[in-house]
């Protein structure tokens, strides 16, 4: 009984999740039509130039009034890095390795 309870709490959760991804996936393709903000794509290309990256995670927050694109990504050597952008220019905020 505690499995089947266990399965469908994870299951419950993940569900929740894909809702909240397809919620924000909503939202970030509304504020692109509407000009608030840049494309992800757009972003990832100038992050991307060149380099061997792979993005890992990406995510749209609201930060003091501005959408910020936060970005995971494992660069070439095997390091993880979080990076921030300001999601209405392109410009970089913040870098740090994880």
């Amino acid at each position: 009984m505690k499995i089947l309870l266990y399965i469908v709490l994870l299951l419950s959760l993940t569900c929740t999740m894909t809702a909240r991804a397809d919620d924000d996936h909503l939202r970030a393709k509304d504020l692109v039509e509407a000009g608030e903000i840049l494309p992800l794509e757009n972003i990832l290309q100038n992050v991307f130039q060149g380099r061997q990256w792979r993005l890992l995670e990406a995510e749209l927050e609201k930060e003091h009034g501005r959408y910020i694109y936060e970005l995971e990504i494992l660069d070439d050597k095997g390091k993880v890095w979080k990076l921030e952008y300001d999601a209405k220019n392109g410009q970089a905020i913040k870098s740090r390795q994880k």
